[in-house]
C-alpha cells in the first residue's frame, strides 16, 4: 500500500473542499493525525479512512485503489472513455479499447481492473456478434473476479449484473426479472449509492420488465418511484423514459388523457436533453392519443 499517495489525494480533496486539518478532523481524530496521514507518515485505521471518505465525498475504496494500484490515472481514463462510448452505443470503438489493454500489466494484473475490461467485452459479445452463451459467460466471469459468495455484491458488480440483465431482457424476460430482483435485493443492503443512477436504472429496467408480464400497476409503481428519486437527487437521467413509460402503460390501461399528459411531461425533459429521436417520436404518440380522448 502506498501510504504516500493517499496522503497526497486526502489533502487534495480536503483543500477542494476548502476544509482546513482542524476542520476536516473535527469529529474523526485529531489535527496532528490527519497532519502525519497526509504526508503518508501513517495510514489511518479502516474506520477512520471512512469517516475521513464521507467528509470528502467520495467512496472509501477510492483511497484503497489509489494505494494499491499504480497509473490510477490511466485506468480511470480508460474506464471513462469506455463509459462514454458505452452509453452513446459505439460498442466497435468500446471493443477497441478492450483489445488495445488486454494485454496491458496493469489491467491484467489487477482483478478490478480486469473486471472493467471483461464487463465491456461481455456487452460487445451479445450487441454486436449475438452471442448470447458466450456474453453472459464473460459477464458472470467478470463479476466472480471480485465478488466473494455470500457477500453484498459491490456497485461494480451490480452494474455488470445490470448489464446482464439487459440482455436477458432480449432473451428472456423471467430470467431478467430474476436478475433484476437479485440486484435490489443487494442494493437495498449497501449503505448509500455512490453511483444513484444504478437504482434509477434498475427501477427503470423493472418497470418495462413488469409491462411485459401485464403488471402494469407494479410497472407502474416502480416508475413513479424512480421518478422520485430523479427529483430528490435533481437529476433529470432518465426521467424522460420513466415518464413515457408511465404514458405508455396509461395507454396500456385505456386512459388516453393521462397518457399524454405523462408523454408531454417527457418531451420537455427530451428537449432540455436535446434528444429529438425521441421527441419526434412522442409527438407522434400524442397525436394518435388525442384522437382517442
Amino acid at each position: 500500500m502506498d501510504f504516500t499517495a493517499v496522503g497526497k489525494k486526502i489533502k487534495e480533496l480536503r483543500k477542494t473542499s476548502g476544509l482546513s486539518q482542524e476542520e476536516l478532523a473535527h469529529g474523526i481524530c485529531t489535527q496532528a493525525q490527519i497532519s502525519k496521514i497526509e504526508k503518508g507518515d501513517v495510514f489511518p485505521y479502516a474506520s477512520t479512512l471512512y469517516q475521513i471518505s464521507q467528509k470528502l465525498g467520495v467512496d472509501v475504496n477510492y483511497f484503497f485503489d489509489i494505494g494499491m494500484t499504480p497509473r490510477l490515472d490511466y485506468v480511470q481514463e480508460v474506464f471513462q472513455q469506455l463509459q462514454i462510448l458505452r452509453r452513446s452505443v459505439r460498442y466497435e470503438e468500446m471493443m477497441d479499447i478492450v483489445r488495445a489493454e488486454i494485454n496491458n500489466p496493469l489491467f491484467m494484473q489487477n482483478n478490478k481492473n480486469l473486471q472493467l475490461l471483461l464487463w465491456h467485452k461481455g456487452i460487445y459479445l451479445y450487441e454486436v456478434q449475438r452471442d448470447l452463451e458466450k456474453s453472459v459467460e464473460t459477464l458472470k466471469k467478470a463479476i466472480h473476479l471480485t465478488h466473494l459468495k455470500g457477500k453484498i455484491m459491490l456497485e461494480r458488480e451490480l452494474e455488470i449484473l445490470l448489464a446482464l440483465g439487459t440482455i436477458y431482457f432480449k432473451e428472456d424476460i423471467g430470467k431478467a426479472l430474476e436478475v433484476f430482483e437479485e440486484i435490489k435485493g443487494h442494493m437495498e443492503l449497501l449503505p448509500h449509492l455512490n453511483d444513484y443512477t444504478i437504482k434509477t436504472r434498475l427501477y427503470y429496467n423493472i418497470a418495462r420488465v413488469l409491462t411485459r408480464l401485464n403488471r402494469i400497476d407494479e410497472s407502474n409503481k416502480y416508475c413513479e418511484d424512480a421518478i422520485k428519486w430523479c427529483l430528490h437527487k435533481d437529476s433529470i437521467y432518465l426521467l424522460g423514459e420513466l415518464h413515457y413509460h408511465t404514458g405508455y402503460n396509461l395507454e396500456l390501461l385505456n386512459k388516453p388523457q393521462l397518457a399524454k399528459e405523462y408523454m408531454e411531461k417527457a418531451i420537455i425533459v427530451f428537449e432540455l436533453q436535446q434528444d429529438n429521436m425521441h421527441i419526434g417520436f412522442i409527438k407522434n404518440r400524442i397525436i394518435e392519443l388525442s384522437a382517442l380522448t
